[in-house]
C-alpha cells in the first residue's frame, strides 16, 4: 500500500470509529439541523459533564467531521460532511446488494399464489 493509500485508510478509520458512537451521531445530527453552535447549546442536549461532551467533540475535530472556530471565549462547532462522502461511497455496494436481495423476494412474492380465504 502507498503512503497515500494508508493515509487514507487512517482517515476512514477516524471518521468510521467516530460515527461508532451514538453521542457523536447525535452532536453531528444537531449540527446538521440547527447549524453551527457553541459548545455550551450543544451540552444541553446530553445528560453529561463538559469534558466528556468535548472528548467526543475532539474524536469528530480528528475525523474531520466537525470544525472549531473561537468567537471570544465561545467556541463554535460546524458540521464538515465531506468525510462523511467516503462513508456513503464505502457504503454504497452493500446497499445496492440489499436493494437487489429486496428485489428478487418481491419478485418471488408477486409470483406466489396467494393464501386469501377461498
Amino acid at each position: 500500500m502507498t503512503a497515500t493509500g494508508a493515509r487514507e485508510e487512517a482517515v476512514a478509520d477516524r471518521v468510521f470509529a467516530a460515527l461508532a458512537n451514538a453521542t457523536r451521531r447525535e452532536v453531528l445530527r444537531l449540527l446538521r439541523d440547527g447549524g453551527p453552535q457553541p459548545v455550551q447549546a450543544l451540552a444541553e442536549h446530553f445528560d453529561m459533564r463538559r469534558p466528556s461532551l468535548s472528548e467526543h467533540l475532539k474524536v469528530l475535530r480528528d475525523a474531520g467531521l466537525v470544525s472549531e472556530q473561537r468567537s471570544g471565549r465561545q467556541r463554535i462547532y460546524r458540521l464538515e460532511a465531506a468525510p462523511l462522502a467516503e462513508v456513503q461511497d464505502w457504503l454504497h455496494p452493500y446497499e445496492r446488494f440489499w436493494r437487489d436481495r429486496l428485489k428478487g423476494l418481491g419478485d418471488l412474492l408477486d409470483h406466489m399464489p396467494d393464501d386469501g380465504p377461498t
